[in-house]
């Protein structure tokens, strides 16, 4: 039988706990309504509204949608969002064509000023920018080069935080052998590997311009997605999280890493719960996860699947346990501290919620 058939049931009795719905209202402060994921014909995939409702019947009142770009990539999203302006705030991205040019500090403080005006409340950095672009000499370039001080200064002034998905899962750094946890899921998808390092840089490495990236900026909140960008580590995220007052992290697409760990997750959670932010990673066609994220947030339930009822592991094949958060915690990984960066009042949710 081949492995990729291989998908054994447990026989192990355990209590499960039904979560269709969160115990408070939630924000997800990373969701992708864009071509990012869904293609350049995104505006068709997906009714506004109808989506904006599946949301709340999940509890999730306001999404940040990461997909919101600049120029008329991003009034074509606002378009698309239209009438749905309570419900969806868009963060930007940034133009870096002109990365070396003399004068790319004035043209994007611009681009960050206009997107602002148009309504963007932050600005999303992506893996792009760390592992593919590289500059005129070959080099890739490094969120930590000063010429991009332009975008965490203005960043700073208009007090937007800067989220950032700076690498991807440790396993992917590595070779894809018989010793990588993620071996299918790196084989089903190719070029998610990159232990290349005459191509790619090596983890530490983004780890280190990360670090002094959010060191360099004291004045500059940021959002590095993903626990972190190491979600495997939970003691390397909670020392980085002591000593820069400025960062936090979103849980988006590391349930898988989070759940398998839950001794040392709950007290993650406990001790950073004022910096910690819910998010999924998810789409307008791809919501079924926001039950698990529940159940394992708030439930004692044990090795239960992290995907949806029948589908195979897509990140390693483990099962996930609840980490009981208490009721003070999860409000403030739900909504309280999304509302903090996003300046929204927090009473409003919780009427919308409950009302």
């Amino acid at each position: 039988m081949e492995l990729k058939r291989f998908h054994p049931v447990s026989e192990a009795v355990v209590p499960v706990t039904d979560c269709p719905r969160p115990r408070f209202p939630v924000i997800d402060f990373h969701t992708h309504c864009g071509k990012m994921l869904l293609g350049e014909n995104y505006a068709s995939v997906y009714d506004t509204e109808e989506y904006a409702r599946e949301l709340l019947k999940y509890g999730v009142v306001k999404a940040v949608n990461l997909d919101g770009l600049y120029g008329r990539d991003l009034d074509e999203m606002n378009q698309k969002l239209a009438g749905r302006e309570e419900t969806f705030l868009n963060f930007m991205w940034v133009d870096l064509e002109d990365f070396e040019e003399p004068d790319f500090s004035s043209k994007v403080r611009g681009q960050i000023l206009e997107c602002h005006k148009k309504g963007c409340c932050g600005i999303k950095m992506w893996k792009d920018l760390t592992l593919y672009r590289k500059d005129s000499k070959g080099q890739p370039v490094r969120t930590d080069d000063p010429r991009l001080d332009a975008v965490y200064d203005t960043a700073a002034e208009l007090g937007i935080p800067v989220l950032m998905h700076i690498g991807d899962p440790a396993a992917f750094f590595k070779p894809k052998d018989e010793k990588n946890e993620r071996y299918e899921e790196l084989d089903a998808n190719p070029d998610w590997e990159f232990s290349d390092e005459s191509r790619f840089p090596r983890f530490e490495t983004l780890l280190e311009m990360q670090e002094n990236t959010v060191r360099s900026h004291p004045d500059t909140i940021f959002v590095i997605a993903h626990v972190g960008s190491y979600a495997e580590n939970l003691g390397w995220v909670g020392e980085q999280l002591s000593k820069y007052p400025n960062l936090y992290v979103d849980i988006a697409a590391r349930l898988a890493e989070l759940g398998r760990v839950p001794y040392s997750a709950r007290r993650f959670f406990t001790a950073f719960q004022d910096r910690i932010l819910f998010g999924t990673d998810s789409t307008p066609v791809t919501l079924g996860a926001h039950p698990i994220y529940y159940r394992c947030l708030e439930t004692e339930d044990e090795y239960f699947p992290y995907e949806p009822e029948g589908e195979i592991p897509g990140q390693g094949r483990w099962a996930i346990y609840g980490l009981f958060l208490e009721d003070e915690v999860l409000k403030k990984v739900y909504y309280k501290n999304a509302c903090r960066l996003l300046h929204l009042d927090e009473e409003t949710f919780e009427e919308e919620f409950y009302g």
